[in-house]
């Protein structure tokens, strides 16, 4: 039964990649029962696989293991809709915890091997300690199941913290690192002195500092996001107060004239008593002239008027064409805050996009309404001119390096929401088609 233990030592894999898809179930390609179907089983074999080839050549799973570990990587990143980076820091992170876990289990194998005869050279757990070694990991998977799932996933979602997953990366590798690294080379040094002691010591303290690393990375991520929420809330009411702002202006100019059109009746009949037709044309068209243009409702929903309606206004500053066909109930069971970033993200786009257009060309046009009383449907088109750059179905930003933010962000905020998205461009027309689904009391 010697070849059990190698084997024991390696299947802490699979506790190990269910803790890594805890963050990113949303993010799966395949239904969590099918992945489950194929992966289970590989993975298993994968880890028999090794067990028995480290049996055979008498070494060490530490040989195996990062190759088992780079299989691994590579299973998990390509079985999710997420960045290299972000599969990679998850990856990496739990790695981390289960080094540590993993000295921890070295220290109790030479408590348990203490009173047996023993090779310094002994090449694998005591099959009690293999035992323990996955109860420990199963253990601590199940203690992490809510703040992976709820906590972490946040965390992996946001897309204001896109940024930081090019670093975090190190921490974890650190970690690992420093396991390595008071790793003895030979089981007898932990019996010299109080190594042993020492070494439980220090591989608690390692596990600890790393969760609270961990811990603090979260919260520093949650105080980031509800900073940015109050960022964008402060900006949905400077949205509205503009807005007001121009209702305002525009409500001025109706009274102003209502006030002068008993006047400008009284000059119309002068001029029509000269029979001076071209005069009562050339003022006719001067009072036109000053009539307000700019809509003042688009539509019942008081959020999102204020966003159409703002950018409405830098449209017609700019001269940019604007049409809108907007039929949104004055409530809806929906974010608000979410449905405001992504028309803002989209308008916004549009209008920087626009104004690197010819004039002749410049045209914004925005559609969204109920389908079904279930589904919000969004459609936003503009044209362009300037070259459009997409890398992994992923749209490069034009005033930076690296990613967009905005397209990103509406892609996660229609997922969330149980919807969809899908960009196009072609013939100098980038189209926007954003689903999103209500939730079930506006269905009912």
């Amino acid at each position: 039964m010697l070849f059990f233990r190698p084997v024991l030592e390696l299947t802490v894999l699979l506790p190990g990649m269910l803790l890594a898809y805890l963050p990113v179930k949303t993010y799966l390609k395949l239904t969590p029962l099918k992945l489950t179907c194929w992966m289970l089983p590989l993975l298993t074999g994968i880890c028999i696989s090794g067990g028995l080839l480290c049996y055979f050549l008498q070494i060490s799973t530490k040989f195996v293991l990062p190759f088992m570990l780079l299989v691994a990587l590579l299973l998990y990143h390509n079985t999710l809709r997420i960045s290299l980076w972000k599969s990679g820091s998850i990856f990496f992170a739990v790695c981390a915890v289960f080094a540590c876990i993993n000295s921890f289990s070295r220290a109790i194998d030479a408590i348990i091997t203490a009173d047996q005869t023993i090779s310094s050279q002994t090449l694998w757990f005591h099959t009690k300690t293999c035992i323990l070694y996955n109860l420990i990991c199963l253990s601590f998977v199940l203690a992490a199941w809510f703040p992976a799932s709820h906590t972490a996933k946040k965390l992996v979602e946001d897309e204001n913290f896109a940024q930081t997953w090019y670093i975090f990366w190190i921490l974890p590798l650190l970690f690992i690192g420093l396991n390595l690294f008071i790793a003895p080379k030979y089981r007898n040094t932990l019996y010299t002195g109080r190594i042993l002691k020492i070494y439980i010591v220090m591989s608690l303290v390692l596990f600890l500092i790393l969760i609270l690393f961990y811990a603090m990375f979260l919260l520093m991520a949650n105080s980031l996001n509800r900073n940015v929420r109050l960022q964008q809330e402060n900006h949905l009411l400077t949205l509205q107060q503009t807005r007001y702002e121009n209702l305002c202006n525009a409500i001025e100019e109706a009274r102003q004239a209502r006030h002068d059109i008993r006047h400008q009746y009284l000059q119309l009949s002068s001029l029509a008593e000269q029979g001076d037709l071209e005069k009562i044309k050339d003022y006719i068209s001067s009072a036109v002239s000053k009539i307000p243009s700019q809509d003042l409702h688009f539509c019942e929903n008081q959020a999102t008027d204020s966003i159409v309606g703002y950018y409405s206004a830098l449209a017609a500053r700019d001269q940019i064409p604007f049409l809108s066909r907007l039929d949104l109930p004055a409530q809806m069971s929906i974010d608000e805050m979410d449905l405001c970033i992504i028309l803002s993200n989209l308008l916004e786009n549009a209008i920087e996009a626009s104004l690197k257009t010819e004039p002749a060309r410049r045209a914004i046009s925005v559609t969204a309404y109920l389908h079904h009383n279930h589904l919000l449907l969004l459609h936003v088109e503009n044209a362009y001119d300037t070259q459009i750059s997409e890398k992994n179905h992923i749209f490069q930003s034009s005033k930076r390096r690296g990613n967009g933010v905005g397209v990103q962000s509406v892609r996660h905020i229609a997922q969330k929401n149980g919807g969809d998205s899908d960009f196009s461009y072609e013939n100098g027309i980038f189209t926007a088609n954003i689903m999103l689904r209500l939730q079930l009391a506006e269905m009912q």
